[in-house]
C-alpha cells in the first residue's frame, strides 16, 4: 500500500506542477503585480489566490463542483463581474492612474490595500473555469477510495498549494526583472502600460475564456 501511495505521489507532483506553471490567469496576475508593486506586496494577492485554489480543490473533491455546473448562471455572472473589475484595473494602469500604478512624477503612489490585493487573487482563482475543470478531472484519480479521504485530501491540497506558491513566486520575480528592464528602456509609463495590458488580458480571459 505504501509503494502504491508513493507511486501515486510521484505522478501527482509533476502533473500539478505542469498545471500550475503553465501561463494562466493567476500567473499572469502575479507577473503584472510583480511589475507594478513588487514581489513583497504581491504576496497578499498570492495569499488570496491560494485560499481560492484550496476552496476550488476541496469543492471538486467532494462533488460541490458538479452542483455548481448544474446552475451556471450565478457562476457566469460572478465570472463576468470579476473579469470587468480586473479589466478596469488594467485600464487604470494603462493611464498611469489608480492605486497600483507607478507615479510618473515624484508624487507618492496610493497603495492598494492588502484586502484588495487578496480579493483580486481570491476572485481570480474562484472564477477561473479552467481551474475547476482541471481539479474535477485531475484530482479524483489520485484519491485512494480504500483509505480515509480526509487525510489524503488534506495532504494533496497542501502539495498543490506549495506548488502553486512556487510558481506564483517565479512569475512575480519575473515581473520584477521585467520592471527593471522596462525602467531602463522606456520609463514608468511603459511599465504601467505593460502591466495594464497584462491585467486587461487577465480580465478578458476570466470573462470570456
Amino acid at each position: 500500500m505504501l509503494s502504491l501511495n508513493l507511486q501515486l505521489l510521484s505522478a501527482f507532483i509533476p502533473t500539478f506542477f505542469v498545471v500550475s506553471i503553465t501561463p494562466g490567469m493567476c500567473m499572469t496576475l502575479a507577473l503584472s503585480l510583480g511589475i507594478t508593486i513588487g514581489v513583497k506586496r504581491a504576496l497578499w494577492m498570492m495569499a488570496g489566490e491560494l485560499v481560492g485554489v484550496a476552496v476550488v480543490a476541496t469543492a471538486a473533491a467532494v462533488g460541490v463542483a458538479t452542483f455548481m455546473l448544474k446552475y451556471p448562471t450565478a457562476f457566469t455572472l460572478f465570472k463576468y463581474a470579476g473579469g470587468l473589475y480586473l479589466a478596469w484595473l488594467g485600464l487604470q494602469l494603462w493611464r498611469s492612474r489608480g492605486k497600483m500604478a507607478m507615479p510618473e512624477d515624484d508624487t507618492a503612489s496610493v497603495s492598494t490595500s492588502r484586502l484588495q490585493l487578496a480579493t483580486q487573487g481570491f476572485v481570480t482563482a474562484i472564477a477561473n473555469p479552467k481551474g475547476w475543470a482541471f481539479f474535477i478531472a485531475l484530482l479524483p484519480p489520485f484519491i485512494d477510495s480504500t483509505l480515509p479521504i480526509g487525510p489524503q485530501l488534506t495532504a494533496l491540497i497542501l502539495i498543490i498549494l506549495g506548488l502553486e506558491f512556487v510558481c506564483l513566486q517565479l512569475y512575480a520575480h519575473g515581473g520584477r526583472q521585467l520592471r527593471q528592464a522596462l525602467r531602463q528602456g522606456g520609463g514608468v509609463r511603459v511599465i504601467n502600460r505593460v502591466a495594464g495590458s497584462l491585467m486587461v488580458l487577465v480580465g478578458a480571459w476570466l470573462a470570456f475564456g
